[in-house]
């Protein structure tokens, strides 16, 4: 080997000592700059691990427990209550307004229009107690027309159908 060749090697070897200093330092800063970094955190975990190790049941104890399960029993229907659709209002227009109008407005799905006598006068015929069952349970008709279980708002209570229903059909009389 030539002295240039030589010459060479070991700049060349410098060369690539360097480089590896220079990748093992920036290794390094990189760790120390991502270990300062904060974690990020799901906020739903302890929620998650409440419902997780919650007890499946409970053990009754007496009036003491009566009473702890008649709380419970009222936070649920509490909670029940506050999950119906249109705050739990009865008042058929305000629902029909709120939902139903999407529909029997424009005539989607073969749905009759609202005040049409001619297209609700055979399903009047039918009785309120069929019109009522067919808004809360949903219909296919077998000229396709069709009806979703509470027009598609499970949250409505059968009340709540039923006026609606009879409001309706007030405004096709």
């Amino acid at each position: 080997m030539t002295k240039s060749d030589q010459s060479f090697v070991r700049q060349f070897g410098i060369l690539l000592l360097g480089l590896g200093i220079l990748t093992v330092l920036l290794l390094v800063m990189a760790n120390v700059i991502y270990s300062r970094e904060p974690k990020e955190t799901n906020p739903n975990v302890p929620k998650q691990t409440a419902a997780r190790i919650a007890p499946a049941g409970a053990v009754y104890a007496g009036n003491t427990g009566r009473a702890a399960m008649q709380a419970a029993q009222e936070a649920a229907a509490k909670a029940a209550a506050s999950q119906v659709a249109f705050g739990g209002s009865t008042d058929g227009k305000t629902i029909y307004e709120g939902l139903c109008h999407s529909c029997h407005t424009a005539g989607v799905a073969g749905a009759p229009k609202l005040g049409d006598k001619a297209a609700w006068a055979p399903r009047i015929a039918e009785g309120l107690d069929t019109l009522v069952k067919h808004a809360i349970e949903g219909y296919k008709g077998p000229d396709g027309n069709v009806m979703p279980p509470k027009g598609g708002m499970p949250s409505l209570t059968d009340e709540q159908v039923k006026n609606t229903v009879h409001w309706i059909v007030d405004q096709a009389k």
